[in-house]
């Protein structure tokens, strides 16, 4: 890779992160619907309403199809797009990409997963993991770290 490497910071895949998860909810939100009907979101609508608190009484998943478009299918798309385009469409509509963090080479189907699983990590800790790109040299974030990878400007 020649010329000067530009880490992407905080800021810029905090946007790319809001792409995404609005994207995910275009279609995790109406298979949702499909599966469980409208009732799956009255609890977020009488929150919304301050019907109820935050602490409703409510299981964190509805049934196991719930559990597989809400957690499991996006892990699957997320991975994918890293393997496949370096970025999910976030990442790709600011010209960002995630790489190898020592050669800059596209990362490894084991980086990818690993990158996600360190998601979890990150977030432990009221999202340290996440903040820490904001304050780290190379803009890693702790699954950055766990996966030896950064995140550039294409």
């Amino acid at each position: 890779m020649g010329g000067e490497v530009r880490y992407a910071g905080f800021w810029i895949r905090f946007v790319a992160f809001v792409i995404d998860t609005l994207l995910t909810a275009l279609i995790v939100g109406p298979l949702l619907w499909k599966i469980y009907g409208s009732s799956y979101f009255q609890d977020y609508v009488d929150l919304l309403q301050g019907r109820i608190d935050v602490a409703a009484d409510r299981p964190m998943f509805a049934g196991p199809a719930d559990m597989f478009v809400s957690l499991v299918l996006p892990a699957i798309g997320v991975v994918i797009f890293w393997i496949a385009r370096q970025a999910t469409p976030g990442k790709m509509a600011l010209s960002l990409r995630i790489v190898d963090a020592s050669s800059h080479a596209p990362l490894s189907n084991v980086q990818a997963i690993a990158r996600y699983l360190g998601y979890y990590v990150s977030i432990f800790g009221l999202m340290l993991g996440f903040l820490w790109i904001a304050f780290d040299p190379r803009k890693q974030g702790w699954h950055d770290k766990l996966a030896r990878t950064v995140v550039i400007h294409a």
